[in-house]
């Protein structure tokens, strides 16, 4: 069998990779009858040499591969016929702005396994970046509120170095007696709580956190059924609001009478109810000052996000009695952080990181014969069709 890891296409470059040379120097180790394939970069946060140095071939050419890895959407184009890819396609919700990536993926023929599909049994999601995105959102969320009040001024994340630079800078500064609340306890709400744990922001249940004023930085991270309730008022179990969504509503507006700084870490299901809505926003006594929107669904369930930003410039303004966007500095403005592609803001740390999750969940499924059906949950196009687990797909494709 012969791996491919392609060169990223999409614009604006994006650095990450699914594998590290160390990470490929280790699927070799452990698979020694795997042949593997660099497709070179210029743009790629590890350079050509360090493949290289390590005895890994690089290639302008990687056709001669039967699997090919990429991380981000792959142009029609630049596909080659009947092969086997993985990367994110940004299709599973019928996105239309990507339904030509998935009509060509069909018409070349190629068996498609998209990061986000991977998943075990319970349809738990196996790898992803989402870790990363929380920990870069939760520093931008401190850094705006730094910068729109004039209290502090930290550098821009991509200036820094990894992980442990972004929060050796935090360290640095004093925080006032902020309030965070975070929604999701998944990989992307991992990320944030390690930020705000390394920064000694405490800690707080739901109760206390709505109902006590603090001397310190506090945060309390909320699961859906906290920020959720049944419009009958029967209180059930999570499996009823993903199975039912439509019979929820959002009652977050506690939390924004209360809270500084948002932070989403959620993930947001086709049918569910709007968390942070218009309404809220526009409350006199909603207290929000910074929203970091890490989950970045643009006319989704934050309000204030109107459009995604960029890592260059991470921020805007929204102002609630408009619903429009303004400067940052606006006096009524609540600052709003929408980074659709925050792990590449650590291309390095967040590719070691994915790397080392595909090699423990996903390689050994080609030498097992796929044993847990992890790469047949995954896969969404085979022989020119949908896979059955996809076939709700069809009609967005025939469009």
């Amino acid at each position: 069998m012969k791996f491919g890891i392609i060169r990223e296409r999409k614009t604006p470059a994006d650095k990450r990779v699914v594998f590290s040379p160390d990470a490929l120097v280790k699927l070799k180790t452990l698979y020694p009858e795997v042949i593997v394939k660099v497709e070179s970069s210029a743009v790629r946060t590890f350079s050509d040499a360090e493949y290289q140095i390590l005895g890994l071939e690089v290639a302008e050419d990687v056709s001669d591969c039967d699997v090919l890895f990429g991380v981000k959407e792959i142009p029609v184009e630049d596909l080659i016929p009947n092969k086997s890819y993985f990367f994110f396609s940004h299709t599973i919700k019928k996105q239309p702005h990507n339904r030509a990536l998935l009509q060509g993926l069909l018409a070349k023929n190629v068996d498609f396994y998209d990061h986000e599909t991977i998943v075990d049994a319970n349809n738990h999601r196996l790898i992803g970046f989402g870790y990363y995105a929380g920990m870069v959102g939760t520093y931008n969320s401190i850094r705006a509120f730094g910068l729109k009040f004039e209290l502090f001024k930290l550098p821009k994340a991509e200036t820094l170095s990894g992980k442990e630079d972004l929060i050796r800078h935090l360290k640095r500064i004093i925080l006032p007696p902020i309030k965070f609340v975070v929604t999701g306890t998944g990989k992307v709400g991992s990320g944030v709580k390690e930020i705000l744990d390394a920064i000694k922001v405490k800690s707080v249940t739901v109760e206390n956190y709505l109902t006590k004023n603090y001397t310190q930085p506090v945060y309390t991270q909320i699961e859906a059924l906290e920020y959720n309730k049944r419009k009958d008022g029967t209180v059930l179990e999570i499996a009823d609001f993903f199975q039912n969504p439509q019979d929820y509503e959002s009652n977050f507006e506690r939390f924004t009478k209360v809270s500084d700084i948002v932070i989403t870490a959620h993930f947001y299901a086709n049918g569910a109810p709007q968390i942070l809505s218009r309404t809220m926003l526009q409350s006199n006594d909603c207290k929000i000052k910074v929203v970091a929107d890490i989950s970045c669904d643009v006319n989704g369930p934050i309000a204030c996000t109107l459009r995604s930003s960029t890592i260059e410039e991470p921020y805007y303004g929204y102002l609630p009695i408009e619903n429009k966007e303004v400067d940052v500095f606006h006096p009524a403005a609540i600052v709003v952080m929408a980074v659709d592609n925050l792990p590449c803001t650590l291309p390095k740390d967040s590719s070691e990181g994915f790397g080392a999750m595909f090699l423990e969940h996903v390689i050994p499924a080609f030498f097992n014969e796929d044993k847990d059906g992890i790469l047949q949950r995954a896969k969404i196009t085979e022989n020119g069709k949908l896979t059955p687990r996809f076939s709700y797909l069809q009609d967005y494709v025939e469009v």
